[in-house]
């Protein structure tokens, strides 16, 4: 027998799927203003942050290493991303941003304006609130 979901639980949900879907429309849309797809734009960030080994990348967007490997390449044609050998063990390629990829990761990041305005109607505390009962939804520490 299915289970009930109270209509709050339901009201909430339906709002995280909007704001998601409006999230990953504006993304595209920043993507490509950047001549990149929505794939390359997440690889670019997550590499703008720290550079990764492929696994690493797929386990971040939870896809197949081999897809990675192609948007890697693709990047890297663009001289947005490098490899280069992992310090701490030889044998490991990183993917990195260079210096041209991580400017292009900044201006995508300032050019998402979707959440930027909704937000600057929150509080300090209200946003710091929203944070946290995120991060609790995600599994993090808060």
């Amino acid at each position: 027998m299915p289970r009930r979901t109270d209509p709050l639980t339901v009201e909430v949900v339906d709002l995280i799927a909007t704001v998601v879907a409006r999230y990953h429309e504006e993304y595209e849309e920043a993507a490509a203003a950047h001549r990149l797809t929505g794939a390359q734009a997440r690889v670019l960030t997550l590499l703008a942050r720290e550079p990764l080994p492929m696994r690493g990348i797929a386990a971040r967007l939870k896809c197949e290493p081999s897809n990675v490997t192609g948007i890697v390449d693709r990047l890297e044609a663009q001289g947005l991303v490098e490899r280069r050998a992992d310090p701490a063990d030889r044998r490991v390629r990183l993917a990195a941003a260079t210096a041209a990829g991580e400017d292009t990761a900044g201006r995508l990041r300032g050019s998402l304006d979707f959440a930027r305005e909704p937000l600057a109607a929150l509080s300090a505390d209200e946003r710091a609130t929203l944070r946290d009962l995120l991060r609790r939804m995600a599994g993090q520490p808060v």
